[in-house]
């Protein structure tokens, strides 16, 4: 079974969606779920994980809805104002919905490089392992020195860094992304996304084997275990197909033994999201 651990769905607005920028131009257009059917199922994937794109509540719903009326969708990572003083009625209230299995927020975006550390979002992290909810963390490399402080606050929360934090592929520079992430990964409640990877190299001008050296990289420090496919489709399709997304983490973990190869593409996902409905 393959499970897209990672990938989108909107309507596109223009006021709303302004970091979709004019060099994106493709992606302004609605994404739903009958435009990424046919491609999940030409690539044999059987389900996905929808992640939000924008900082609403309202994400939250829309996402579910989409997810109720989509058996493909197996669950859903929302937002939800993780800095509010009343926080934990808000997680209450997405706790009756099942396909809602955790939040994210877009810290990569925050002006503050130290925002996961705030008083207020981490009083908000503390109470998701009472309701059961996952925690996706969006970052860049600047943000792993406090994202390592983070996931050590929170032994007992489930973590998973989206898009092995976007190293810059394009230079083709490991360092320090790869011993920041080796000591991430010493925390063994926190997974990795091997997703949002063709993005990050030159734009269809890319090749395989400037991936690799990352996902060896991850490979080496999470294990087999702790790492997940996802697509980050729509958002690949400024570099590639879907289709050349999956293949991008086929071709890298070939060499696994078939059962670690079944892990990352869609065991992990359900063992850490919870997934019913797979």
């Amino acid at each position: 079974m393959i499970i897209d651990a990672h990938q989108h769905f909107w309507r596109y607005d223009a006021q709303r969606d302004t970091w979709i920028t004019s060099e994106m131009s493709a992606l302004r257009r609605d994404y739903l779920p009958s435009d990424l059917q046919l491609e999940a199922l030409a690539s044999g994937v059987d389900a996905t994980v929808a992640v939000q794109a924008s900082q609403s509540e309202q994400e939250t719903l829309f996402l579910l809805d989409l997810a109720e009326r989509n058996r493909n969708v197996a669950g859903v990572v929302g937002w939800v104002d993780l800095c509010d003083r009343h926080v934990a009625e808000r997680l209450q209230y997405f706790s009756q919905f099942r396909k809602v299995r955790g939040f994210r927020h877009i810290v990569q975006s925050e002006p503050d490089d130290r925002f996961l550390l705030r008083d207020d979002f981490c009083r908000g992290i503390n109470l998701l392992r009472e309701f059961n909810f996952t925690y996706d963390i969006l970052i860049y490399p600047k943000h792993l020195e406090a994202a390592i402080e983070f996931v050590n606050r929170f032994p007992e929360q489930r973590f998973v860094i989206d898009h092995l934090a976007k190293p810059p592929i394009r230079t083709g520079q490991l360092q320090p992304w790869a011993d920041q992430m080796a000591r991430i990964a010493d925390h063994g409640n926190t997974w990795c996304k091997l997703s949002g990877l063709v993005t990050e190299a030159e734009w269809r001008r890319w090749s395989s084997e400037q991936f690799r050296p990352y996902i060896e990289v991850v490979l080496r420090v999470f294990g087999p275990e702790r790492l997940m496919f996802g697509s980050d489709w729509p958002v690949c399709l400024l570099s590639a197909t879907y289709a050349q997304a999956l293949q991008v983490v086929r071709d890298a973990i070939a060499v696994l033994p078939t059962k670690q190869q079944e892990q990352i593409l869609g065991l992990n996902a359900i063992a850490f999201y919870g997934l019913r409905d797979t």
